[in-house]
């Protein structure tokens, strides 16, 4: 799991290290206030479901610094408009 962070892949989706941990902790509350995984993981490491996430561009900031969703985007309208 360390390991993904430490590879330029996942800092380059997310468009920096900034952009990166302020997304990993955001969606962290998220998890630890009872929000449903948005992967199939076999884990409760949340930091290795958090990383999944973003990996399967599950999750995602705007240019605000506002987390997404691709479910809750769907559920809200927000079709990329």
């Amino acid at each position: 799991m360390l390991e993904q962070l430490k590879e330029e892949e996942i800092v380059n989706k997310v468009g920096g290290r900034f952009k990166l941990s302020t997304l990993i902790q955001k969606r962290m509350v998220q998890l630890n206030n009872g929000a449903h995984p948005l992967v199939d993981l076999r884990t409760t490491d949340r930091m290795a479901v958090v990383l999944e996430e973003i990996l399967q561009d599950k999750i995602y900031l705007d240019t605000s610094g506002n987390m997404h969703t691709i479910s809750s985007d769907y559920t809200s309208g927000l079709t990329g408009v």
